[in-house]
């Protein structure tokens, strides 16, 4: 037994009732009753029609489930160590003053150039910087990505 919904009122319309109507252009329409049907054909809109689902919805009538809003938690702030660095060390940063902060930047700055220095001159400078690259993925952190797993079936 198939129910259809009314495209006009939003009523269900069950087998032998309602009446169909389907237009040149090959769109069809299902109507409850004539009352429907005549006020789709006189291009009234639903939404103004008091008796009307849409109107229903539009209007916020019937919804007595819902009478207290729903309320959200609020979010929490939470910290958590990164990998390579604890809590505290992050902490012990943040709470750096900005001076001793860049005397720090400053100071590692120039301990990069002159090891930087020191390689040159051999030849192992290309190996120098693969090895850079490398220390920087290690500061950073590696991140875990699961192989896919395989697809069993065929076609889907």
């Amino acid at each position: 037994m198939k129910i259809d919904l009314c495209v006009y009122s939003g009523y269900k319309i069950y087998p032998g009732h309602g009446r169909t109507l389907v237009k040149a252009d090959g769109k069809s329409y299902k109507f409850l009753s004539s009352r429907t049907h005549k006020a789709h054909m006189l291009k009234r809109n639903p939404r103004e029609i008091t008796w009307t689902v849409l109107y229903r919805r539009k209007h916020k009538k019937g919804l007595e489930e819902e009478t207290a809003k729903k309320r959200n938690k609020r979010t929490t702030k939470f910290q958590r160590a990164v990998v390579g660095a604890t809590l505290q060390d992050i902490m012990a940063k943040r709470n750096q003053k900005p001076e001793v902060r860049k005397a720090q930047r400053e100071q590692a700055v120039r301990a990069a150039k002159e090891s930087k220095k020191t390689t040159k001159p051999s030849t192992g400078a290309k190996k120098a910087a693969p090895s850079a690259k490398a220390q920087k993925g290690q500061m950073k952190g590696q991140k875990n990505v699961k192989s896919a797993a395989p697809k069993v079936g065929g076609k889907r």
